[in-house]
């Protein structure tokens, strides 16, 4: 089929590469090249360097509301177009160009966790299972029906990047196979269960040491590595990026053991962090040479 792909991040890449192996890509829709790094040059976005790879036609539009730009769309003559955390918003003259309309892949069982951080918002609260679904993109925030889904578990260690990697590996194989079996029967999202991901706040990752352990546990892996649950140590920023369940008990903040850290319920372990200008390093690696105050800020 003649297919247009709409992404940005590293997460689209997987469904990007996959789509190509099978369709004709006629064009790549991704968010205009930002400014990055200490040159603050413009970088391109993850997706547009792999369709610059792969030789295909990358359009970089700031919005699609245009009449020009909805017509080039239309142009294309697509028969459907899969989008995958594009970050803009569809109108409804583009979403209805295609033959088959535009699919859209998206990190969890809808309806719960619509919006844009589905995969943090899923570890956050403790969620035993999530997934991806392949929806059948409409006006409303992620209210389409859903033509599949794949499930998976989450397990008690992971974080929102182990969880992200996998996610998007499992929606390039199930578009794939949905793009093979189109027309499909889509079945309308249930009225109960609605959740909405709202996007992360950095004030949301200051560690506050009156919460339970299994509260601080889920919010750091949720938070790693972006933005990254931090708390100071001796005036220091630490990001803390892996831990799980202790035995323990004292003072909230108070340093138990190692890195071992009592919380207003229970303690957790961090097992992996991150000093300022430092890159991330095991627990064990981040105490050589380095002696804890007996309380954590």
């Amino acid at each position: 089929m003649r297919v247009i792909f709409m992404g940005t991040p590293d997460f689209s890449v997987p469904a990007l590469r996959a789509i190509a192996t099978v369709h004709e890509v006629v064009a790549v829709y991704s968010q205009p090249p930002r400014e990055a790094g200490r040159g603050q040059k413009p970088r391109p976005s993850p997706v547009q360097l792999v369709a610059e790879e792969l030789g295909i036609p990358v359009r970089v539009p700031l919005r699609l509301k245009d009449a020009d730009e909805q017509t080039a769309f239309a142009a294309l003559g697509a028969d459907v177009a899969v989008v995958v955390a594009y970050g803009l918003i569809l109108p409804q003259a583009v979403l209805d160009a295609p033959r088959l309309g535009c699919l859209n892949i998206h990190a969890s069982l809808l309806p719960r966790w619509r919006g844009a951080a589905p995969i943090h918002r899923a570890v956050m609260a403790g969620d035993a299972e999530t997934g991806v679904a392949i929806m059948q993109m409409e006006a409303g925030l992620d209210t389409g029906p859903v033509l599949a889904e794949a499930r998976t578990a989450i397990g008690a260690g992971e974080t929102t990047a182990d969880l992200h990697d996998r996610l998007a590996g499992m929606g390039a194989e199930l578009v794939v196979d949905v793009l093979a079996r189109l027309p499909l029967p889509a079945v309308a999202q249930a009225a109960e269960g609605v959740t909405y991901a709202a996007k992360i706040d950095k004030a949301e990752a200051r560690i506050d040491w009156t919460r339970s352990a299994v509260e601080l546990d889920r919010l750091i892996r949720g938070l790693s590595p972006f933005p990254g649950a931090w708390c100071e140590v001796a005036g220091e920023r630490v990001k803390l990026l892996r831990s799980r369940i202790a035995e323990g008990a004292g003072q909230p903040g108070e340093v138990l053991d190692g890195l071992t850290i009592a919380c207003g319920e229970g303690a957790i372990e961090i097992t992996e962090a991150q000093r300022a200008g430092r890159k991330p390093m095991r627990a064990e690696e981040l105490l050589r040479g380095w002696a804890l105050p007996a309380m954590l800020d």
